[in-house]
């Protein structure tokens, strides 16, 4: 069993506290990437889980193992980096090869598993090059290869993919899905990136502000986001906020009603661009365009609802010009209902 227990873990530096204990269980073999922005703790956490960092309170338990005091070597995991860290004076396979090397495992052990770890990501072929010769998603594809080979417990992954150009991080993420599927890993992934977070993990853990805002399923959590925080981090064009009243159980926007739930009456209606539709005859939510930019797939409609900004996905044949007033059709069991004073969701109607 390679399950992590992330125990009411607090890190903290000097007066700052940068994660406010946290929890969070990893499961044998699962996926979950920490996802949020720039300064929410969720590179703190993983060289914590790696021994990197030591955290002030809490603790860190590997496959039924208190790890927190361990050293690094010593917790069954390897680690990919943000910027390779490979060795330019080493071959490909002494690369991939290094940490069983320091395992001093026998060579013929060696061989092989460098051989499968380079077959899984398929540089086979460039097990006798050096790291120059190399384009930057085989580099990336050799500090896969070199975590996987010592067949870790537990892989640990920040950012790997954020130095790659959009094309060669597209086919990276198809591939490292793949290779983490097959080789049944337990793999915590970091990013920044919420189409890495939900097109890669079984369950996504949003940090903000050192702690964890929700965790679940990629769909769960774009369909029903926990906080006005998530629904605004994740989706491209993020989820619209519009301040609504609710009165006795259903809110007014313009000629539009929608139920709301009834025991709060200031009100945010989270509305995902692509679940409003543009009504044939103008009835609905009025929405004022401002401007139209076709996006190939889809025209991507910028205006105002109620003189609140709003961005609606609309289909690429739509006849749509910006100055005019159109209306939408919402479903109201796709809307997320979020509290203004606290910034949570409550209860659908």
């Amino acid at each position: 069993m390679a399950d992590i227990v992330i125990d009411r873990v607090v890190k903290e530096f000097g007066p700052f506290r940068a994660l406010q204990e946290i929890s969070l269980t990893v499961n044998d073999g699962e996926f979950v990437a920490l996802l949020g922005p720039s300064g929410c703790g969720k590179t703190t956490l993983l060289r914590i889980i790696a021994g990197l960092e030591t955290q002030t309170s809490g603790r860190i338990v590997i496959g039924g193992q208190d790890v927190s005091n361990l050293a690094p070597r010593k917790r069954g995991l390897a680690m990919v980096f943000q910027n390779y860290a490979i060795f330019p004076h080493m071959s490909v396979f002494e690369n991939v090869a290094f940490g069983l090397r320091m395992q001093k495992a026998a060579q013929a052990e060696v061989k092989r598993k460098v051989e499968r770890a380079a077959a899984l990501l398929h540089i086979e072929g460039y097990l006798d090059r050096y790291p120059a010769k190399l384009s930057g998603g085989q580099r990336q594809r050799v500090a896969v290869a070199r975590a996987l080979a010592v067949e870790p417990a537990v892989l640990l992954m920040d950012e790997p993919l954020s130095n790659l150009d959009a094309l060669l991080r597209l086919e990276m993420r198809t591939e490292l899905k793949a290779v983490l599927r097959q080789a049944g890993t337990t793999t915590i992934y970091v990013t920044h990136d919420q189409t890495e977070a939900m097109g890669l993990a079984d369950r996504i853990a949003v940090m903000y502000g050192g702690k964890i805002d929700q965790i679940g399923s990629p769909l769960e959590i774009y369909a029903t986001p926990a906080t006005r925080f998530v629904g605004g981090f994740i989706g491209a064009p993020p989820m619209n906020f519009i301040k609504v009243r609710c009165h006795g159980g259903t809110a007014r926007i313009g000629d539009a009603t929608l139920p709301c739930p009834s025991t709060v009456t200031d009100l945010e209606l989270g509305l995902r661009g692509e679940d409003a539709s543009l009504s044939a005859n103008g009835s609905g939510i009025p929405f004022d365009v401002r401007v139209v930019e076709p996006m190939g797939s889809h025209l991507l409609l910028t205006g105002s609802i109620d003189g609140q900004l709003a961005r609606i996905v609309a289909p690429p044949v739509a006849k749509v010009n910006p100055g005019v007033r159109v209306g939408l059709n919402v479903d109201p069991a796709r809307v997320t209902w979020i509290d203004s004073a606290t910034g949570r969701a409550v209860a659908r109607a």
